[in-house]
């Protein structure tokens, strides 16, 4: 039996449906990690989709209350074959973003799988429960074609990535012996393009945190007090305005990062960002001197998430005693993650902001990682997507949205190698969340091909 034979079985299970059959069971689950009370739904993924799943593989399960009081549950399996194989760790989430009942397109819903044309509908398609489905299912092609799979594998699935991973720390220092490996390989966010695999080594770093001016007890008529009473909404918007300039270049000293060397703009030099769906690219917002990819992929952006005050619903005529802005700083590595908020807080008040406070948010924050493109296992799985895809894939040195990745570099001490399988305009974390079929078929294919390769020559030489 060969890898092509590999990849035709797990072409035939897409092909025949079965793939779009056990999706539409994952996203029955409404495992909305957000929502309290969906908690039971959590553990009820990992124990009634998961566990029966994996074990039909041969893989041991064991679940694990997370040390994180009121965060959702782990799920370990893991498959020996031998001593002196590889051990490749795998990775999931099988929480699901807010539903956002009554806001999907008519004829679709959060957690009934619906497929129109090349398209499947429903919360975790696209973020995560596809992704880990497809990898699974193309472990399992591999073992049905040569029966093993010629490496150990380990696999975890938390239940709390979208509310910040609580607890996913603690729990792999706990578990760490548990966790070794030699890569992990996991699959999350979009292709660059969805005719071409990506594969991205790190994430940036992300820091959410609010801007806060509260002046004053309650609001004052704004004909009798106005002109006699600070505006919290102006002052607020002045603040923000020396944050960054007019087309958003960041202007806060430390915020600005100096890891983008020759070598990291060379990988990014002939990334394509233009595609047919989702919004176009601005080309005059952000860092001037940098191309659309080195911004997005190779430096920090600010974002403003939220603004309110007053009530924007029924305005009256009133001078509010409070403004709050929710913002966010996306960050690559180079930029100290302890130093963001004190920066900002001298960067404020040397510019005379100093009633304006800063509030982080719990949970808020994930560190920056990239590993070296140049990585053996970076190149090991380089060559094995090209040889299925018939193609070079796009190599990026790190995703340009936010990860727990650190707990596999920093805890595990792992090299990371990340494969998605959605597209930009998948509408993850928005209403109508989709992933597209010929994407889904395309990175089974790739990914029984990259389980094959490992099996077949053991990766690349351990050191």
């Amino acid at each position: 039996m060969t890898r092509d034979d590999a990849i035709g079985t797990i072409h035939a299970y897409f092909d025949e449906g079965r793939f779009q059959t056990e999706l539409a069971e994952l996203v029955a689950y409404p495992t909305e990690s957000q929502n309290p009370e969906a908690a039971p739904e959590l553990g009820r993924y990992l124990e009634a989709a998961m566990k029966p799943r994996l074990t039909a593989m041969g893989f041991d399960c064991e679940t694990f209350d997370n040390p994180v009081e009121g965060a959702g549950p782990f799920l370990i399996a893991e498959r020996h074959e031998g001593d002196d194989l590889p051990t490749v760790l795998i990775y999931g989430h099988g929480d699901v973003i807010r539903a956002q009942e009554g806001m999907w397109r008519e004829g679709l819903g959060p957690f009934t799988l619906v497929e129109e044309g090349d398209r499947l509908y429903g919360r975790g398609t696209a973020d995560n429960k596809g992704q880990h489905l497809i990898n699974i299912a193309a472990l399992d092609a591999v073992l049905e074609v040569r029966g093993k799979l010629g490496f150990n594998t380990r696999i975890v699935i938390e239940t709390g990535e979208e509310t910040g991973s609580p607890g996913l720390r603690e729990f792999f220092a706990e578990q760490k012996p548990r966790l070794a490996a030699d890569v992990l390989i996991a699959s999350d966010g979009p292709r660059l393009q969805p005719d071409t695999p990506t594969m991205f080594m790190g994430a940036r770093g992300g820091s959410t945190f609010d801007l806060v001016v509260d002046l004053r007890q309650g609001a004052h008529h704004s004909g009798n007090w106005g002109g006699l009473l600070a505006d919290p909404a102006m002052i607020l918007a002045q603040a923000l305005s020396v944050i960054t300039d007019a087309r958003g270049q960041i202007k806060v000293p430390e915020w600005r990062p100096d890891s983008l060397t020759p070598k990291i703009r060379a990988a990014l030099s002939d990334l394509p960002l233009k595609m047919d769906e989702g919004p176009s690219i601005d080309a005059d917002w952000g860092e001037e001197s940098l191309s659309p990819a080195e911004r997005v992929f190779g430096w920090n952006s600010f974002a403003v998430l939220a603004m309110k005050s007053g009530v924007p619903e029924a305005p009256v005529n009133a001078i509010s005693s409070y403004a709050k802005a929710t913002c966010q700083l996306r960050f690559v590595v180079g930029t100290d993650p302890d130093q963001i908020v004190p920066a900002l807080r001298r960067h404020l008040d040397a510019h005379g902001f100093g009633q304006v406070q800063i509030v982080p948010h719990e949970r808020g924050s994930f560190p920056a990682t990239r590993l070296d493109p140049d990585h053996p296992w970076a190149a090991f799985v380089r060559t094995s997507l090209e040889q299925s895809a018939g193609k070079p894939p796009h190599v990026l040195p790190n995703l340009a949205g936010s990860l727990p990745n650190d707990c596999f570099t920093d805890i595990l001490g792992l090299p990371t190698v990340w494969v998605p399988h959605s597209y930009r305009a998948c509408s993850q974390h928005a209403p109508n969340e989709h992933v597209l079929k010929p994407i889904c078929r395309d990175a089974l294919g790739c990914m029984a091909g990259l389980f094959w390769d490992i099996g077949e020559t053991g990766g690349p030489a351990r050191g």
